[in-house]
């Protein structure tokens, strides 16, 4: 007898589906053979199914049994299709008659047959709804994740045997509760731009690079603030929006990075790797390929400490994320695309001890280490870095002084009516900040007077700006005027960008 389930496979961030055929012949030696380019997670599927079944109460058929995970061509893996093939091989024993071509089932078992936490349950739970089918049926641990798709039935189940009670009528389970993106809440965040003594003109560069999404280096000595200010910043951040919640959540879910205990993530990302994180853990990839700290930063921030002592493989492998918003991953079986819309902040010293234009001590480094120190940052990824800071020692008397600085919450609500303009304007253009704009959207919303755009020909050529340091100069500029709530660029904004702009093209 053949029976047919409703399955997907994630590939990448997004889930296909996939059709679990069960075939028990009434003929021949007993044997479970699964085809359709399984991986060994798959292939292993067999006997945590063999044990479940046994363990449910169920009869496991002494028959040859053939599994297809139908399209064949298309590589499955994880232990997602341990359930559909576990329901797959009750119907066609004649165990269980139900029709399931509304539903979509996935998820893992354990050999007791009760269900465990499954990756990408968020993406399952989209592909039903694009599918047309009425309900899915989850892990009790993803339910709540899986409930986040509207107008989608989200049944959680505990055991196998749970979901066979359910199916023949002896068990009543009702479905999940949507799950509602509580997004506005207020937090209690470990660092607060109050705590920060001084450096005004740092705190101030980063209210723009969380208004309009803008990448920032700090250049400093040791002690001066630098990881302060970075640690600081996710405090002025503006809430994430429904759209970008649903974007990370996806991601997270699917890399195994979700907590249990909150199912959806809802505060935006912030990564701090080590200088010492490879490749593939950085951009992405490995044998079946995951999302990497450019794409865990997705609608966050990437935070590198010590920049140029990453290795110059990863530093020149952001160019791309940083100037498409992606990263595609090329292996021979095919290429995978990953979003990586982050807000980069990266810190370095001026030199390899640290000290070099320090007033209060020497610096003993020579003059070739500065020069290599330097180059290991390069010219193009530093030409798509929008604020480059000098952040110095803080005076003493303002480090002891009693001066009370403007807290986060204060600087986030001016955030925040910036990102509303943003949002409003761009509501037609499939962006939300200014850092995304390209050259068509520049010329269409970069309303600029006769003054400022003077000023930014003279600069041009002065400073020797390239075409890409002209756009980000603009779209700087822009971020400048939604801040001050102004609908065109003004000579001032423009002076302003310029300012953080300088550093790097000496």
């Amino acid at each position: 007898m053949l029976a047919k389930v409703i399955s997907g496979a994630n590939v990448g961030l997004e889930s296909v589906p996939v059709t679990v055929e069960v075939d028990i012949a009434s003929q021949g030696l007993p044997s479970f053979t699964l085809v359709g380019l399984a991986d060994r997670a798959v292939e292993e599927s067999r006997e945590r199914v063999r044990s479940a079944l046994k363990n449910s109460q169920a009869d496991f058929p002494a028959k040859r049994i053939t599994v297809n995970l139908a399209p064949a061509d298309l590589p499955k893996e994880g232990p997602a299709f341990d359930l559909p093939i576990a329901i797959g091989l009750l119907l066609a024993s004649g165990q269980l008659e139900k029709d399931l071509s509304d539903t979509l089932i996935v998820g893992e078992l354990s050999l007791d047959g009760s269900l465990r936490s499954t990756h990408g349950i968020l993406s399952y739970a989209i592909l039903a709804q694009n599918l047309g089918l009425k309900r899915i049926f989850v892990p009790k641990e993803n339910a709540t994740e899986a409930a986040i798709v509207e107008g989608l039935e989200v049944y959680p189940f505990t055991n196998l045997l749970e979901v066979f009670q359910f199916l023949v009528g002896a068990k009543v389970v009702e479905p999940q509760t949507p799950t509602s993106l509580e997004l506005t809440l207020e937090r209690d965040y470990e660092y607060d731009f109050k705590d920060i003594k001084g450096q005004q003109q740092a705190k101030r560069a980063l209210e723009i690079a969380a208004a309009g999404g803008h990448n920032v280096i700090l250049k400093g000595p040791p002690g001066a603030g630098k990881t302060l200010l970075a640690r600081s910043f996710p405090s002025i951040l503006p809430s994430l929006t429904k759209q970008e919640a649903l974007e990370v959540t996806k991601v997270y879910s699917v890399s195994g990075n979700l907590s249990p205990d909150l199912p959806i993530v809802t505060v935006r990302p912030f990564r701090a790797p080590h200088h010492t994180a490879s490749y593939v853990g950085m951009i992405g990839g490995g044998n079946n390929i995951k999302p990497g700290e450019v794409s865990l930063a997705h609608r966050g921030v990437l935070f590198m400490d010590e920049l140029p002592e990453f290795p110059r493989q990863v530093l020149e492998a952001l160019r791309q994320p940083l100037e498409d918003k992606k990263v595609t991953i090329s292996r021979a079986s095919g290429s995978l695309t990953f979003p990586s819309q982050f807000i980069l902040l990266a810190a370095h010293n001026p030199c390899p001890c640290g000290f070099l234009g320090s007033p209060n001590k020497n610096c003993v480094c020579m003059p070739g280490q500065i020069s290599r120190y330097k180059k290991k940052m390069s010219g193009p990824l530093l030409d798509r870095i929008d604020i480059h800071l000098d952040v110095p020692y803080v005076d003493v008397e303002k480090l002891t002084g009693e001066e009370l600085a403007e807290n986060s919450k204060t600087v986030r609500e001016r955030v925040e009516r910036a990102r509303k303009v943003q949002l409003k304007r761009f509501a037609k253009s499939g962006i939300l900040t200014n850092s995304e704009m390209n050259n068509s959207h520049i010329k269409q919303f970069c309303q600029i007077t006769t003054e400022a755009l003077d000023l930014l020909k003279l600069a041009i050529s002065q400073m020797n700006l390239s075409a890409r340091g002209y756009h980000r100069v603009l779209k700087l500029s822009r971020t400048i005027a939604d801040l001050a709530e102004s609908e065109n660029i003004l000579t001032e904004h423009i002076a302003e960008a310029l300012t953080y702009r300088a550093h790097e093209e000496n």
